[in-house]
């Protein structure tokens, strides 16, 4: 095969893994990025490889509780009244994902991504040496009460059927062998052995990028206005030049969907805003990951610190942060681990591109059969970054897709 020339829009850990893919596979790639490598949602993530979350957002009666939303602005799951008519479309979409029929499959298709995602992410952390760089702590779900756990078990029962290890915790004294330090409120929990994390999400990303770089791939500091397709080969539109390529690949997170509109494809994409607050060395002995689930968040180790950080605010792309949220989180945790030391923290507030199904949009453009989109992936990015890469140089080069890709088709919707 000709050694085709590829671009790929965005340089955040998908963009980066799937252009390394594609350069392993005889491509030459080029990344262009407004911003440079890793400087929005792949910066400051949890740093989890989160495989086993494979129940959507979207589950069966959801929208009895959506009311809350609007009148909670602090709460795990929230809408800014100023953007809750804009987000209407996105929310009947929301609500219809979250039907048993439309629930199921998107579980199981999540599923099958997650398969291959693990193992994609062994093989590119075999490719790159990049063992050093994770940690495999496993992670801890933590629940207040008997009750609270209670709930949880058909989607702990679900995840055993999917193959997913992990153990039930009835009593503190199990709890606190994997996590001293815990506030005697969490009774029950459940312990997934299996969970990977990185040291640090941006640093990982940098990683890659060298590597990319160090075989001859080029990253270049761009802001992208446009992608078409006029001829055979699509073409793409800087500030400051046009750049024709053999195939385009969009993987800009939350800012996608823009691009893919000037191809005439729209695509329900919004914007999950995610809260965190990193702490420095010594602020905790943080032995696991640790999801306070009926709390909206989770506390990570990240580069020998801790950082406190989660929750959804559905709230696009313009609206000012409100670092009030990660200042609840961090009071919460407080409350949660009380040998934290909350001092010095820095926070810090990124844009994670959403679908209404919880799955991510992989596949060619309808109207540019030469530009293909890999976005939507809400906080499972990092986790599903080096399957979608896969899945991408699969597509580019012609050969049968490891998964089927219906579910994640741009025109499901």
């Amino acid at each position: 095969m000709r050694q085709q020339e590829i671009i790929v829009v965005g340089a955040g850990v998908v963009g980066i893994s799937i252009a390394l893919e594609l350069q392993t596979r005889g491509a030459t790639v080029r990344i262009l990025d407004r911003k440079g490598v890793a400087a929005e949602a792949s910066h400051g993530n949890a740093g989890a490889f989160a495989f086993s979350d494979i129940v959507p957002l979207a589950t069966p009666g959801i929208m009895r509780r959506a009311p809350k939303w609007l009148l909670d602005p602090m709460g795990p799951l929230s809408i800014p009244p100023a953007y809750a008519l804009k987000i209407a479309p996105w929310m009947l979409r929301f609500w219809r994902a979250s039907w048993r029929d439309r629930y199921e499959a998107s579980m199981a298709a999540q599923t099958r991504l997650m398969e291959l995602s693990r193992a994609a992410l062994d093989r590119q952390i075999s490719a790159v040496d990049g063992e050093p760089m994770m940690q495999r702590d496993g992670q801890l779900q933590l629940y207040e009460g008997a009750a609270e756990y209670r709930a949880s078990l058909p989607n702990w029962e679900m995840r055993r059927r999917h193959g997913i290890k992990f153990s039930l915790l009835e009593n503190r004294g199990e709890i606190a062998d994997i996590q001293p330090g815990l506030h005697p409120r969490f009774t029950h929990a459940a312990f997934t052995p299996n969970w990977v994390n990185t040291a640090d999400p941006k640093a990982w990303s940098e990683y890659l990028a060298l590597c990319f770089c160090d075989r001859g791939g080029v990253i270049e500091q761009a802001n992208v206005m446009s992608v078409s397709q006029c001829t055979r080969k699509p073409s793409v539109i800087t500030s400051e030049r046009k750049i024709v390529a053999d195939q385009v690949i969009i993987a800009a997170g939350a800012w996608s969907h823009h691009l893919a509109q000037m191809l005439g494809d729209k695509i329900p994409l919004e914007t999950e805003r995610g809260y965190n607050t990193t702490l420095p060395k010594g602020a905790f002995d943080l032995r696991t990951h640790l999801t306070f689930g009926g709390h909206g968040f989770v506390v990570s180790k990240i580069a020998g610190g801790v950082r406190v950080g989660g929750a959804v605010e559905l709230g696009g792309l313009t609206l000012a942060p409100n670092y009030k949220r990660a200042e609840i989180l961090l009071q919460k945790a407080a409350k949660f681990m009380p040998e934290l030391n909350t001092a010095d923290g820095e926070q810090w507030m990124g844009f994670r591109p959403s679908m209404p199904d919880s799955l991510p949009v992989i596949g060619r453009s309808p109207r540019a059969n030469r530009v293909i989109y890999a976005f939507g992936h809400g906080h499972l990015g990092l986790t599903q970054s080096a399957g979608t890469a896969e899945l991408v140089a699969e597509m580019v080069t012609g050969a049968t897709t490891s998964i089927p890709m219906e579910s994640y088709s741009p025109t499901r919707f």
